[in-house]
């Protein structure tokens, strides 16, 4: 499966564009590498490629890197969900993992719940597990309950919107 073009408008949305690198954590544009290097639409930048990105990017580069992201992160949740999946559900897994890692969906309840409905987790819904992604440093971020929410109605009803 591959993402829907609304689905790549309302991921750009939520992730934004940055041209200069920065800090993931806190937002802040950074002169030197650190854990959460980011660069594009949420491209999270490995310490070996620091001096391709330093000087920043253009916007064309923004999108080739978040194309190459996107098939990335496509194939991921293709491997990884094993039950057939709407065009939004889809989507909206891919958005998710997008933000929150291969590894993250890979030993998540919500995963475990998509492959295997019925079964028992910490959640009583599939909608709390999509939900409990809200922490950012272990703290609960306000941006994040407004993304799984916009995340869940991409899911659950179709319903594709940016939130600000």
């Amino acid at each position: 499966m591959f993402t829907t073009e609304k689905c790549k408008i309302v991921l750009k949305h939520y992730e934004g564009l940055r041209l200069k690198p920065y800090n993931d954590q806190n937002g802040r544009e950074i002169k030197d590498w650190c854990k959460g290097a980011t660069i594009g639409y949420g491209h999270l930048i490995a310490k070996d490629d620091w001096d391709k990105y330093k000087n920043g990017i253009s916007a064309e580069q923004a999108n080739d890197i978040f194309d190459s992201d996107l098939l990335l992160r496509e194939k991921v949740v293709t491997n990884l969900v094993h039950v057939p999946l709407k065009t939004n559900e889809f989507d909206a897994l891919v958005i998710l993992q997008y933000n929150i890692g291969e590894n993250a969906l890979r030993k998540s309840s919500l995963l475990k719940m998509i492959n295997s409905p019925g079964i028992k987790t910490s959640y009583d819904s599939l909608e709390s597990a999509w939900k409990a992604w809200n922490k950012s440093g272990g703290s609960i971020m306000g941006g994040l309950i407004k993304r799984r929410q916009a995340e869940w109605d991409i899911f659950s009803k179709g319903i594709y919107y940016e939130w600000s």
